[in-house]
């Protein structure tokens, strides 16, 4: 005659948090068997039945399913082992530092938690706490604006923010700039859904369909985007984007604020700026692009647009982001609005 017990009692809460444990595909085997044990049996399975669906013995069946009842979802977790826990010196923990903050040899960029364990001679657990404790973390690397060496600085950087904060009358302000080499990427298997325990999935492999090229202006004090996306960034593009904004904006002033791209500077540029009084060039400084407002956009951009995009043809990239720019336009286009209150760095 089978074996039968009493069924677990397991709420909708525990009931969802399990069912997540067994779709999983990174959780570790073992936590899955014991969640599906459980759930097995709230299903008023019978032991053997959960034997031979489960794979696992009759006495791990029955100890994971007093486990829950004891404990509940904790209880599925492995018991401490026992032992005594290994003994760190104060000399180790300032070795771990001391690696951790200093130039490692034998060709290495950076340090790993595994070469500074291997180097102290203690475990990479340890490692790991020492240097969470210290808040050090010798893997991430973060990059900050440094000085820049342009003698100009004070009275390029003064004159563009004047511009934002108080343009001239009858006077439009665009920030304009070029996002290149955006990569149409196709997958080399169909993307997989985001499902409940799993997110979206897509093969590393992809194939490369081709590159674009999109030019952008900024207007200032309206937040909206004119774009146009080009196969090629060279002068005469650019030459064709500033004659496309002359037809725009006619009858006003252009303060037109760019970086100091050879294109931008480039003869044909010149010559044709030379007949137009109403147009007026503001370069940015040596490094810092940073001043111009459409690299805002173009960061907002790659989140909403570029980020995990999947496209089977240039003009599909391409349409899509001239939707976005008329959605974007329609709906979120404001100016941006300067909120940092610190102090400024020290340069």
């Amino acid at each position: 005659m089978a074996r039968t017990s009493a069924p677990i009692q397991v709420n909708s809460e525990e009931q969802a948090q399990l069912q997540t444990m067994v779709r999983s595909q990174k959780m570790e085997r073992r936590y899955s068997q014991r969640a599906q044990v459980v759930l097995l049996s709230h299903g008023g399975k019978i032991l053997d039945a959960i034997v031979e669906e489960t794979g696992l013995s009759r006495a791990s069946v029955n100890k994971w399913r007093q486990r829950f009842r004891a404990k509940g979802i904790a209880g599925l977790k492995d018991a401490p082992r026992p032992g005594n826990s290994a003994t760190i010196t104060p000399a180790q923990k300032a070795r771990v530092i001391q690696k951790a903050c200093e130039k490692p040899a034998e060709g290495y960029t950076t340090w790993s938690q595994t070469r500074i364990a291997q180097a102290v001679g203690i475990s990479q657990s340890a490692v790991s706490l020492i240097l969470q404790r210290a808040d050090l973390k010798p893997h991430k690397t973060e990059y900050w604006c440094g000085k820049s060496p342009d003698p100009e600085f004070e009275s390029k950087m003064l004159n563009i923010v004047g511009l934002y904060m108080n343009p001239p009358e009858n006077a439009v302000v665009l920030c304009v700039d070029e996002k290149t080499q955006i990569q149409a990427l196709d997958r080399t298997q169909p993307v997989l859904p985001l499902r409940s325990g799993n997110p979206k999935r897509m093969t590393a492999t992809y194939k490369r369909i081709g590159t674009v090229a999109l030019m952008a202006a900024l207007a200032v004090h309206t937040g909206k985007i004119t774009a146009k996306p080009v196969e090629a960034n060279n002068a005469l593009t650019f030459l064709a984007f500033l004659k496309m904004l002359d037809r725009l904006y006619r009858n006003c002033h252009l303060h037109i604020i760019v970086d100091n791209l050879a294109i931008h500077k480039a003869k044909e540029v010149q010559q044709w700026l030379a007949r137009k009084r109403k147009i007026t060039l503001h370069f940015t400084p040596t490094y810092s692009s940073w001043l111009n407002q459409v690299e805002i956009f173009f960061n907002i951009l790659t989140k909403d647009v570029l980020k995990n995009g999947v496209w089977t043809s240039k003009r599909q990239l391409v349409d899509q982001l001239i939707e976005y720019i008329r959605t974007y336009n329609r709906k979120r286009a404001a100016p941006f609005i300067w909120t940092y209150t610190g102090q400024p760095l020290a340069i």
